[in-house]
């Protein structure tokens, strides 16, 4: 009897430990401010007019407000296995976050994975951020805010070439793919490297809806660099037949330096459509200068031009800076202005979301308050 138990003693022990070895957590963010701009428009159409001057509340000062859940369970000898379901929504009105397929509405449209992860690096299934965005934000000093950024430089290129804002699924680059894998590299000598390949699932077409993408990171003594391939078939076609035409492709080099406090970063970009260059082939150059005046208050500055390399009548130059001050390690205040001269027909934002008119310039501030938890 008194072996029988030990016997339960022991695997009581050991159940112990395997449910310790595991975990579940939720997190987030809420953010949330007052905006100001001096134009505005109703959506993204290459005829939309200038409405006016705008003034309200606004989600994502510095950037949107999200939930998840994420999960890791412990299989030994190194590796892991990890879940992760996230998504965005509006803190003004409580929305949920767009996926691909215009017209709907995710509860989890960033990030919904599974994968493992061990001294190999770390791979995941499913859809999820695209390693590009990760490479653009640490090579901007702005670090991709919602408010004038890397992020919206880029955006501005994909609204230039006819994405509507209605939906995730842009014709250049790509912030979040769907049907996803991608390997990340563990660290060497501060040199990373991650792989995707999105099959697109399509009966009868090998390349209809795919996407790839190769990204080279280095990041050590201050020094941030980034290098970026992304290239797709059939992004931004949901409505009809897929193809397989190669009608995407991003190329981005950047690079960032901080020293005693100091950061600078520089980049360039150009995002294309190499079926049909007529179509959609700009240049996106980027310019930062941040000081970090203490270890709870800084100021970031940014310069973004974007150029249509088929009329070089259409150009647009953005000019951002902001203040962030951290109440506590979950909690910043924030105040930006920006400023963006958008000529011809292009029609660069300051702010994610907030629509200017195609050739209007605009003027915009924001204060925002942002949460983690």
């Amino acid at each position: 009897m008194k072996l029988k138990w030990s016997g339960v003693a022991v695997l009581a022990v050991f159940a112990s430990a395997a449910h310790a070895q595991s975990s579940v957590t939720l997190y987030g963010a809420i953010d949330s401010g007052v905006f100001f701009q001096s134009t505005a428009a109703s959506s993204f159409a290459p005829n939309a007019h200038n409405n006016g001057h705008v003034y309200g509340i606004k989600d994502g000062s510095l950037y949107g407000s999200f939930w998840g859940i994420k999960g890791t369970e412990d299989i030994g000898g190194g590796y892991k296995v990890n879940f992760r379901l996230q998504g965005v929504f509006n803190s003004s009105n409580g929305k949920v976050g767009l996926p691909d397929t215009t017209g709907t509405t995710a509860i989890f449209n960033q990030q919904t994975t599974v994968g493992l992860s061990g001294p190999f690096g770390t791979f995941d299934a499913g859809r999820q951020y695209t390693p590009m965005i990760y490479a653009m934000a640490d090579t901007d000093v702005r670090a991709a805010q919602y408010f004038g950024s890397i992020l919206g430089a880029w955006l501005g290129l994909n609204q230039a070439a006819g994405w509507p804002g209605t939906n995730t699924n842009v014709p250049l680059g790509a912030l979040y793919d769907s049907n996803a894998l991608v390997y990340q590299t563990p660290k060497f000598y501060g040199a990373s490297a991650a792989l995707e390949y999105a099959p697109g699932g399509v009966a009868g077409q090998i390349q209809g809806g795919t996407r790839e993408s190769a990204v080279l990171r280095y990041s050590n003594y201050g020094l941030n660099l980034s290098a970026v391939y992304y290239n797709a078939h059939d992004t931004n076609l949901a409505a009809a037949a897929p193809t397989g035409y190669d009608n995407n492709r991003l190329y981005y080099f950047g690079a960032k330096y901080t020293f005693r406090g100091v950061s600078v970063s520089a980049s360039y970009g150009i995002g294309k459509n190499p079926s049909n260059t007529l179509l959609a082939d700009y240049e996106m150059i980027s310019g930062g200068l941040g000081y970090q005046f203490t270890p709870f208050f800084k100021i970031t500055s940014g310069f973004y031009y974007l150029k249509d390399r088929n009329n070089s009548a259409n150009h647009s130059s953005e000019y951002a800076v902001g203040a962030e001050y951290n109440l506590s390690k979950r909690t910043i205040v924030s105040a930006q202005v920006g400023y963006v001269a958008n000529h011809g027909t292009m029609n660069q934002t300051i702010m994610y979301g907030q629509i200017v008119a195609p050739g209007v310039s605009t003027t915009a501030a924001m204060i925002g308050l942002r949460h983690s938890f």
